[in-house]
């Protein structure tokens, strides 16, 4: 017996199937959107961290050390050597760096993400153009520079409270043209998927 097959036939339909880059691109797409909401999330509790940190450094601005605590007969300037002291006694004052510190949970919060980009958003304050998107996470070496930065800006002989204050200002109204960017990149992205 004789079995004739039909060669298959060809759709002349496209298939509904994404292709291998639709699919990466989707991906790409949704991974950014979870970065955005996660960051939409953050930029609150950053804004209310610096909102605290203004106020620690308008009770008491320090320069040249981190933090001023309470001692019996005064205040006492602590530095990186003595840290401990900022655990230990009431805290009356900070530089700019260390405001941010402690308005994180203090020292012990010093490498909390919640600190760190603070800190980031304050740098990029400080010395980028505004509407330029932060640098949240640069690489420890570039983190510890801002740092430093700051910490110099802070200590300058002719720097006031009121312009450490201003800055920290400044750092949370950054914080809410961030939350506005973010918003509108993940209206585009969502566009994106619903065209």
């Amino acid at each position: 017996m004789t079995t004739l097959l039909a060669p298959p036939q060809r759709s002349t339909q496209k298939s509904t199937r994404p292709t291998r880059r639709e699919r990466r691109a989707e991906k790409r797409r949704l991974k950014r959107l979870d970065a955005l909401s996660a960051q939409l999330a953050e930029l609150p509790r950053i804004a209310a961290l610096l909102e605290r940190a203004a106020e620690v450094v308008g009770t008491g601005w320090v320069q040249g050390a981190w933090f001023a605590v309470e001692v019996p007969g005064g205040r006492r300037a602590v530095t990186a050597y003595d840290i401990s002291l900022a655990d230990d006694l009431p805290v009356v004052g900070a530089c700019l760096v260390g405001g941010v510190v402690q308005a994180g949970g203090g020292p012990t919060a010093v490498r909390s993400q919640l600190v760190q980009r603070s800190l980031d958003l304050v740098w990029h304050v400080l010395r980028e153009e505004p509407g330029q998107p932060v640098r949240w996470c640069p690489g420890p070496r570039v983190r510890m520079m801002s740092v430093l930065e700051l910490t110099y800006w802070n200590d300058a002989p002719s720097r006031s409270k009121d312009e450490v204050v201003g800055l920290l200002v400044a750092a949370q109204h950054a914080a809410s043209v961030q939350q506005d960017q973010c918003r509108a990149e993940q209206r585009e992205l969502e566009a994106v998927h619903g065209s």
